[in-house]
């Protein structure tokens, strides 16, 4: 299309085309592939913020491969950041590429950067439906056209074209005659374009004959409407400005799609990469991928499949009058052909192919802040590459290499950088094996760069971070997490000056509960440390410290708690005695059981707390006479809600001690049958709680225990084993003994003797 301003230079034969495209789409590249060859441009003027001229022509380097994007961002401290993304097939690259490959200049007229990322005031219409019109006018011009799907129109009208006449003049009247339903445009928006306008006009003042503009097709009409200079000027007059960073980044598919939440989003960028990069037989090479995709998965998949879905495909095209076969048509075809009507195998290809994620990649001399060349360097030298997908990784950490890998992604976690996430939050006891789920996001970059006030390198600016979180922190939970991943991250200088806060802090807080939530970390980076080679010496004296305390603290802690307190509690005393059997420190576990066993006997004890703890010196071997308590538990004077408490507390360690101590499984049984209907009714919430947090086969075996104990009237597990055989045999249960043979010869093996002894 072209239009000529107000006040142009005075030649005859200047030339303006303005292209509107769709900022993604293969047909709209196309288009403008082909417009820019007839035209021959002297110039072309993009969409896109003016700052990036200066690294426009990067785009030009073979190791710039996109999906990328470029990045605009404040330095400052309250930092702001916007992205241009760019993929093989948005208009706008192939016009970058065109120009730069025909030595021409290339220009960006949007609004700067400068200026958008300082937040605009009264930006947006008041009317509800202007808004929806400008949000998506392609929808708006799909329903006058009859289609229900924007996309599905602008499919058959300008992506699935690549012949005939220029559909540019034709999207422009078309916009235009859509504007005049909005007289109202939003602040913001009139700005840009009144931007644009300045752009044009400044570069026809230049004397360039030959001008190409590439911008949204929505703009197209306002480049060009014939407006004042001056009242561009005024529009522009006064705009607050930032200071702003431009570099290029990498970008994905995933981000280009229109489920990131990305407001110039496709449904389908791996489609569109395809109908773009393969303009020979689309089809029949989608459907050859879609194939190869299955046959990976081991799924029978024939070239007779092949043909006949291409045959499908065209067909449902030609019914629904479009002019080649939409990825609607495809997929209907590949699911009735290829994958016989199955859902799953769809979706697979849906994710491998429609969407097809990719990251991209820029050149070595991008500007990067010192941090993100410093993680480029790490990436290569431990051989982690970043991708788009997510990825499992199994590290060893008595690896040299692995371990060097953990180091980094704990740093990069230091400094909110996740890239990886750990599964288990690295609280595994197996410590000698991680696994990280990895997986990179454009918007690292920006965090990167955040990152990069705290030090140049990785490893200097997690070892600032983590000393500024210990000065910051107020909780000791919150250093003992510090410390913790000070050790994970090996960051020697920090370790230090974060264990002396921890030390101070934990000298002066006299909240029982409180030393009680920092012991666990500290354990756990204990060995950690251990593992990794990290000196902990100032770390253990620390824990002896808390140890100590907690045992001196523990008792007074314990009385006149209520139901809520008392659940709380138990989760710590759990904890720290979890903590205490991982450091295995024998003079720890001594002081320990010993605070345990002064608190036990309390009359005062709240019935979940007395029931724990008798549970815990039970499996340490120190209370013999458990039957005896629990019997005293769960008597006829006990109230039924202290009873029931006891029994949860003391099953809260599994159930499986029903299944091998008989007497107290008749106590239980015995104590539920001579409950009250009411009184069965107030404590059955918490035997749910209780045994349904067991495992099927515990629950199972448990109530084969129970169905018969009617029948164990001797003692002996033989005697007991025999009845049981018996009362089978009485009920029906009889024994196949051809399909138990194998079962019996395996276990008389295991235990070693011959099968017909």
């Amino acid at each position: 299309m072209a239009g000529l301003l107000p006040r142009l230079p005075r030649r005859l034969l200047t030339t303006v085309e303005v292209y509107g495209v769709r900022h993604h789409g293969p047909g709209s590249a196309r288009a403008v592939r082909r417009a820019l060859a007839r035209l021959d441009p002297e110039v072309v003027l993009i969409e896109g913020p003016p700052e990036a001229e200066q690294i426009v022509e990067l785009a030009a380097d073979p190791e710039m491969v996109p999906p990328v994007a470029i990045l605009a961002y404040t330095p400052g401290d309250d930092r702001e950041a916007a992205f241009w993304p760019f993929a093989e097939f948005s208009p706008e690259w192939q016009a970058i590429r065109h120009a730069l490959g025909a030595g021409v200049p290339v220009r960006f007229c949007d609004l700067p950067a400068a200026h958008l990322l300082v937040p605009a005031s009264g930006d947006g219409p008041d009317d509800p439906a202007e808004e929806e019109i400008r949000l998506d006018p392609l929808g708006w011009l799909a329903e006058a056209a009859g289609y229900d799907d924007a996309e599905r129109w602008w499919d058959d009208v300008v992506e699935h074209r690549d012949d005939g006449p220029s559909p540019f003049p034709a999207i422009g009247e078309a916009m235009a005659e859509l504007r005049e339903q909005l007289p109202k445009a939003p602040r913001r928006e009139e700005q840009r374009e009144a931007h644009m306008r300045r752009t044009l006009r400044r570069t026809l003042g230049e004397g360039y004959e030959r001008v190409a503009v590439v911008c949204g097709a929505w703009h197209v009409p306002a480049l060009v409407e014939k407006v004042p200079e001056s009242q561009d000027d005024r529009t522009l007059r006064g705009l607050p400005t930032a200071k702003v960073a431009v570099t290029w980044v990498p970008w994905t598919h995933g981000r280009l799609a229109t489920r990131s939440g990305y407001g110039a989003g496709v449904g389908s960028p791996g489609w569109y990469h395809h109908l773009f990069t393969a303009p020979d037989r689309p089809l029949e090479r989608w459907l050859t991928a879609a194939a190869r995709v299955l046959r990976e998965e081991d799924l029978h998949v024939s070239s007779a499949h092949v043909i006949e879905a291409v045959r499908l495909a065209e067909a449902l095209a030609a019914l629904r009058g479009r002019p080649l076969a939409g990825l609607d048509e495809v997929t209907e075809a590949t699911r009735a052909v290829l994958c016989e009507g199955a859902d799953l195998p769809v979706e697979l290809i849906g994710r491998r192919m429609v969407v097809a994620e990719r990251l991209g990649a820029v050149p070595e001399r991008t500007p990067m802040v010192p941090l993100q060349r410093d993680l480029l360097a790490e990436q290569r030298r431990l051989r982690l590459k970043p991708s788009a997908l997510a990825k499992e990784q199994d590290l060893d950490l008595r690896k040299p290499t692995d371990l060097e890998r953990s180091r980094l992604l704990h740093r990069l976690r230091l400094l909110d950088v996740d890239w990886g996430e750990p599964k288990d939050a690295g609280r595994s006891k197996g410590t000698f094996r991680e696994t990280w789920t990895l997986m990179w996001r454009p918007e690292l970059d920006v965090e990167l760069i955040e990152a990069s006030a705290w030090g140049t390198t990785v490893h200097r600016a997690a070892t600032a971070r983590a000393e500024a979180i210990a000065a910051e922190a107020t909780a000791l939970s919150e250093l003992t997490s510090v410390a913790e991943r000070c050790l994970l991250a090996d960051l020697a200088d920090a370790l230090p000056r974060v264990v002396r806060s921890l030390a101070d802090r934990a000298a002066v807080d006299t909240d029982v509960v409180h030393l009680m939530s920092a012991l666990p970390a500290l354990v756990r980076a204990l060995r950690y440390g251990d593992v990794r080679g990290t000196a902990t010496g100032p770390l253990q004296a620390v824990v002896d410290g808390l140890v100590v305390r907690i045992c001196v603290g523990l008792p007074p802690a314990v009385s006149g708690l209520d139901d809520d307190a008392a659940r709380e509690l138990l989760e710590h005393v759990d904890a720290v005695h979890d903590a205490l059997a991982l450091l295995a420190h024998d003079d720890h576990l001594t002081r320990w059981r010993r605070t345990l066993a002064g608190i036990v006997d309390r009359t005062d004890l709240h019935g979940l707390l007395e029931g724990r703890l008798t549970r815990l010196l039970l499996d340490a071997g120190l209370l013999p006479d458990v039957p005896d308590r629990m019997a005293r538990a769960v008597s006829v004077g006990a109230a039924p809600g202290r009873a029931a408490a006891w029994v949860e507390g003391f099953l809260s360690g599994g159930g499986l001690i029903l299944v091998h101590d008989e007497e107290l499984l008749r106590l239980v049984d015995g104590w539920i049958a001579g409950l009250p209907g009411d009184s069965f009714t107030d404590v059955l919430p918490l035997l749910r709680r209780t045994f349904g947090g067991y495992a099927a086969a515990q629950r199972r075996a448990i109530g084969e225990r129970v169905r018969h104990l009617g029948t164990d009237t001797a003692p002996g597990a033989a005697h007991r084993a025999a009845h049981g055989a018996a009362h089978g045999a009485a009920h029906g249960d009889e024994v196949d003994e051809g399909r138990a043979a194998p079962a019996v010869a395996a276990a008389l093996r295991i235990l070693g003797w011959e099968a017909g002894a």
